[in-house]
């Protein structure tokens, strides 16, 4: 029989706030399949759910759902209890849930949220390109391609002013929609292809200010008949999040163009200027590069180039970090570590930071990179940096509104 795995990581508000002793229920209609209780970074350990053969993924098809659902139901002291419905299990890969719990004096009653179908299975509206926005006014176009820390989805068409707005950060936001758009079953350079696609539309959202020019406050909208699909609670799945922690800041461009190509994509379709999702699955499982896809949807001018980061973060990248380094780098590196597991204990702390990569200090990142799902290799490539100055400006921003 198929299955597939789960791992649950509950915070309080945000990121930097991991909730300890969190009691999570894994469900199955009435009935309670698993008891977890979270540890102190927040998580519970992984555990195996059967599901639906992943050969049902790999082929387009609508007669069986290529996936398994379960709900969940979350508590803890002092916070409100919350109930995720719909979270989905692929055959032979592991499903990351997170769930924000907030305060009980913000809520009344249990919360409740449900992740919609995938859009490959469900019934969505087709892109309507341009949408709602007034055709007469021209884009603002930033001076920079710049990959922001957050942006702000509005989880409805524009013209909704009671729909919610939420304040995701980037990466967060390009794993939900990627795992919400095509299925982690599929070759990783299909996958590439499809977020590089993902990435390189919501930068030219950014790029040209498309919704904030024509008075909104937002960044970019949830729905599929704008923009694409986020999903609010959404099931990340690992194949998908291991490839965005790896080429976040990368997006298309086509020849001379300075902005990001708006990367226009539908699930089978041969209309020129359009990725077919279920067209560079076939051409993964053929062998073709990311950049082949890309370029066999987009034309051979099509490239792939890198986005500049946000300036908010506190210290830049260089070269990537490994045991027996001894460099400023790595004193930063260390003295970073050590202040995050102020909200993640769990994280080995780093006696004595000389700058000098020991094999604490290994332990440590192997540690970090494990409870963030990142590849366990001990060593500080791009990925693992930003992901840390992430985590490190956000529990640095908790510290300040508690003392401030």
């Amino acid at each position: 029989m198929a299955s597939g795995f789960l791992k649950v990581n509950v915070y309080s508000g945000s990121v930097a706030n991991p909730v300890k002793n969190a009691k999570v229920e894994v469900l199955k209609g009435e009935n309670v399949l698993f008891s977890l209780v979270t540890d102190e970074n927040g998580q519970t350990n992984t555990i195996t759910l059967p599901t639906i053969d992943k050969s049902y993924s790999e082929e387009e098809q609508h007669e069986v759902r290529p996936y398994e659902t379960y709900d969940l139901r979350v508590s803890a002291l002092g916070l409100t209890s919350t109930l995720i419905e719909g979270v989905q299990i692929f055959d032979g890969v592991t499903s990351l849930q997170n769930v924000y719990l907030s305060s009980i004096d913000d809520n009344e009653g249990e919360e409740e949220s449900l992740i919609t179908p995938n859009t490959l299975w469900g019934d969505y509206p087709p892109n309507n390109l341009e949408g709602e926005a007034p055709s007469d006014i021209a884009p603002i176009l930033l001076r920079s391609v710049v990959v922001p820390p957050t942006l702000v989805v509005h989880d409805g068409v524009p013209s909704n002013t009671n729909a919610p707005n939420y304040t995701v950060s980037f990466t967060d936001y390009i794993k939900n929609v990627a795992s919400s758009e095509i299925y982690t079953t599929w070759p990783e350079e299909t996958i590439e292809a499809n977020v590089l696609a993902i990435i390189s539309f919501t930068l030219n959202r950014i790029y040209t200010e498309w919704y904030r020019s024509r008075g909104y406050d937002f960044t970019i909208t949830s729905t599929t008949s704008y923009d694409q699909k986020y999903t609010r609670n959404g099931t990340i799945f690992e194949p998908i999040s291991k490839v965005v922690d790896e080429i976040f800041n990368q997006y298309i461009r086509i020849g001379y163009r300075m902005e990001p190509l708006l990367a226009h994509y539908k699930s089978d379709t041969s209309e020129k200027g359009f990725l077919s999702q279920w067209g560079s699955k076939e051409l993964g499982d053929k062998g073709y590069s990311a950049l082949e896809i890309l370029r066999y949807y987009y034309g051979n001018n099509a490239n792939i180039y890198e986005a500049e980061t946000s300036g908010s973060y506190p210290y830049s990248f260089t070269e990537t970090l490994k045991e027996g380094d001894c460099s400023v780098d790595v004193y930063v590196l260390q003295n970073s570590l050590n202040y995050i597991r102020g909200s993640y204990p769990g994280i080995p702390k780093i006696s004595n930071p000389s700058g000098y990569f020991d094999s604490a200090t290994k332990d440590a990142v192997r540690t970090f990179q494990k409870v963030f799902s990142l590849s366990q290799t001990g060593q500080v490539d791009y990925a693992t940096w930003y992901k840390i100055s992430y985590i490190l400006t956000a529990v640095e921003d908790l510290t300040e509104s508690v003392y401030n």
